[in-house]
Formats: C-alpha cells, sequence, structure tokens
C-alpha cells in the first residue's frame, strides 16, 4: 500500500508547498484536484498544456510522491447538453493531462440526472444508469486512445451506486482503461450502513479484479445521517478492506479523505498501524 492523503485537504498553500507538507508528513502519493488546489494561475481546459504537466510531475517527484488520482467530479449525466459537452471536454483536457502527468487514474463518481447534482430517487433507475453509461462510455473511449485510465468512484446517492450496478457498467462498456475506486463509506447511507460489512464484501467480490485505488475515511452518525470524518475517529472497521489490499494489490495507492491538517498525520499512522499489523 502507498498511503496518500488529497492535497486539498492540506493548509490552505501554493502546491508546491502543500507538496512539501505531504511528504513532511510521511505520505507517498496524492489525489489531486487542480481547481481546489491551484488559484495562482489558471486550470482551464486550454492551460492544461504539455509544460504544465510536466512542472506539475517534475515537482511531485521532487517530493517523492505519486499522483494517485486526477479528480475530475463532473455531472456525466445532467440534462443539460451544453453543460454535458463542457463536461466531456474538462474530461477529456484531463485525460490528456494525466497522460503527461504520470497520474495513476482520472477518477469521477457517477452523477446525477439533474443539473444541480442532488440525490432523487430516479438517480437508482436503469434509465439513469443507462444515460451514464452511454456518456462516459464516450470519456473512456478517449481514455482508451491516449493510454489513461478513468476510474469510477461509486457512491450511494448517485447513479452507480452499489457494486451490482458498478459491475453492470464494467461489463457494458468492457474496457481495460475503465476501473474503480473504492470508497467504501461512498456506498454506505443512513439506511444501509449497519449493513456495511455484507456491502463491503460484495463490492470485493464483484468489483475486487478491477479496484485501481482505494480511499479511506471514516464516519459518524449525526441528525440521521452519516457525516464522513478521518479514519480511526468513527465507526469503520477496516479488516476487510486492509486484507483485501494486502492479499491482492501490492503497492496499491490508498488516499485518505475528510482529514484536517491536526489530524492528518494521526490518521495516516492508524491505517498504517492496522496494514502493520494484517495478518495475510
Amino acid at each position: 500500500m502507498q498511503l496518500g492523503i488529497r492535497l486539498h485537504d492540506i493548509k490552505k498553500a501554493p502546491l508546491e508547498e502543500r507538496l512539501a507538507i505531504a511528504k513532511e508528513q510521511g505520505f507517498s502519493c496524492g489525489h489531486l484536484a487542480l481547481s481546489k488546489v491551484i488559484s495562482e494561475y489558471s486550470v482551464d481546459d486550454s492551460a492544461l498544456t504539455p509544460g504544465y504537466a510536466l512542472y506539475l510531475k517534475r515537482i511531485f517527484a521532487e517530493n517523492k510522491l505519486d499522483v494517485a488520482v486526477l479528480g475530475c467530479y463532473l455531472n456525466l449525466a445532467t440534462p443539460d447538453e451544453g453543460d454535458l459537452e463542457k463536461n466531456i471536454h474538462r474530461y477529456m483536457a484531463h485525460i490528456r493531462f494525466a497522460s503527461l502527468l504520470g497520474a495513476g487514474v482520472v477518477g469521477t463518481e457517477t452523477g446525477a440526472v439533474n443539473v444541480d447534482y442532488h440525490f432523487e430517487e430516479k438517480n437508482h433507475s436503469e434509465e439513469a444508469l443507462g444515460i451514464f453509461i452511454k456518456n462516459v462510455r464516450r470519456v473512456v473511449e478517449y481514455a482508451e486512445k491516449m493510454g489513461v485510465i478513468l476510474a469510477i468512484e461509486p457512491v450511494y446517492k448517485h447513479i452507480v451506486c452499489n457494486p451490482k450496478r458498478a459491475r453492470k457498467m464494467l461489463d457494458e462498456i468492457n474496457s481495460p482503461n475503465l476501473q474503480i475506486i473504492f470508497d467504501p463509506v461512498n456506498l454506505l447511507d443512513i439506511c444501509n450502513y449497519q449493513n456495511r460489512d455484507e456491502i463491503i464484501e460484495q463490492a470485493i467480490e464483484l468489483l475486487g479484479d478491477d479496484i485501481a485505488m482505494v480511499h479511506i475515511k471514516d464516519f459518524v452518525v449525526k441528525d440521521n445521517a452519516l457525516v464522513s470524518v478521518a479514519a480511526g475517529c468513527g465507526e469503520m472497521d477496516y479488516t476487510k478492506i486492509i486484507r483485501f489490499m494486502k492479499e491482492r494489490k501490492p503497492y496499491i495507492h490508498a488516499t485518505l479523505e475528510d482529514t484536517v491538517p491536526e489530524n492528518a498525520v494521526e490518521a495516516r499512522k492508524y491505517i498504517q498501524g492496522l496494514w502493520d499489523n494484517c495478518q495475510v
């Protein structure tokens, strides 16, 4: 396992400083969301030149960090055709950028059937899944041309909301350039979190071969909802997840989420301790 952090969870600073902090805190990779960590210069599609990518590649290497994920979390099921085309263009720009940057994957979630990306029951319909598969296929075809992996992150409130729908999506598109970001907490909601062991087992069984990287966070129940928190601060049991990674995914990237500057190192040490003590 190569343990990392979302760079936008590090204290606000220029990217160069955030990378130095990540290295100092003992991380070996980072989740890079351009618009969330770079404000001093443009991250528009037209700005994502080869020179820009190679500069970022160099400063990551200087800090001995991999780019585990280049994030592009835009709605590929929006009913607004203009927005959809802009989003697809943005994905393509990120894929080109990733091919030079050396990012492990371009990461995304799976959208909603409305323009403001909120949960509604229709997100879980077969119609919604068909819309998403149709639109993501265009992005995957471009990823194939550029030799980049697009990794989909299933989320309960989005269209690909459970392991079975994720498996169906993978099978229908049938591309080695479409893989999975496994975020166990994102598969949970207030209505199903008590079945989390079963859900995690099903995800590993159905998706394990196609999991490219892992997101690690925790949750607590508050006001009848799940609230994401740093690893080790909530109710998650990581035993099955750690064992899966250790048995089947050598050197996999795993990035912490929902840390704050004050607990990031503690969360890293907590997960690293579980890894070190896991018997396989």
